[in-house]
């Protein structure tokens, strides 16, 4: 078993703060399940995918710069979070 003591010293006082952590198995760490729920969610956003895949292609040639995909791009992940929020949501405890 591997003990890992880390100090933070507050600047203002001389308490010092000790977070201790232990961990025994490397497979017991936590996995972030958004980006699993995200894959899950990007067969139901292709509409704004594809909107922003011919945005970029029609911007491609563009020299000057002032031509983007922001909306689009955020308009897409926008879709995604949408639907991963509740399902995430209920995942918390």
């Amino acid at each position: 078993m591997n003990l890992e003591k880390t100090d933070f010293n507050n600047t203002t006082s001389s308490v010092g703060l000790y977070f201790i952590v232990y961990s025994d198995r490397a497979e017991d760490e936590v996995v972030d399940p958004k980006k699993y729920l995200e894959e899950s969610c990007k067969p139901k956003c292709v509409k704004p995918l594809l909107e922003y895949q011919a945005c970029v292609k029609r911007i491609q040639g563009d020299d000057s710069g002032h031509k983007h995909c922001t909306g689009q791009y955020f308009d897409y992940w926008h879709c995604i979070d949408k639907c991963v929020a509740p399902k995430l949501f209920a995942k918390l405890k």
